[in-house]
């Protein structure tokens, strides 16, 4: 699927997300998020182990709401399949981190311990909804 590019400038933006998946028990669970993009793939930085992994790793279909910071009535939604992988330079985490919080901001992630494994989320898009 092909993204609009207003679609892309939301997700490129500095702009807070909502990663929807399904906890084991069939209710949705939801986590806020930083995101990045690869061409029409949106990427998202997490520790391994967290619910948000589990879910989509028992069940790869997820949501995304990313809400444009300087108008919330401004959003496009993503759902999609998500695939989970390493991210053992936590070069992810270090790229994302910086888009939000600027230059140098990612030095934390390079600081964590060998055993806080970091994880890269990719979720494909089957369905884009833009609202601006």
């Amino acid at each position: 699927m092909t993204m609009s590019e207003a679609a892309r400038e939301l997700i490129d933006g500095a702009n807070t997300a909502v990663l929807a998946t399904i906890d084991p028990d069939g209710t949705p669970q939801t986590s806020v998020v930083w995101v990045g993009r690869d061409g029409d793939d949106v990427l998202i930085s997490t520790t391994a182990g967290l619910r948000k992994v589990a879910n989509l790793q028992e069940n790869p279909q997820a949501s995304l709401l990313i809400l444009d910071a300087a108008d919330s009535s401004h959003y496009v939604e993503i759902r999609g399949t998500a695939t989970i992988t390493d991210d053992p330079d936590r070069q992810l985490a270090v790229q994302i981190s910086e888009k939000y919080q600027g230059p140098g901001a990612g030095a934390e992630y390079l600081a964590l311990p060998p055993e806080v494994v970091r994880v890269a989320i990719r979720i494909t898009p089957t369905k884009v909804r833009v609202r601006t």
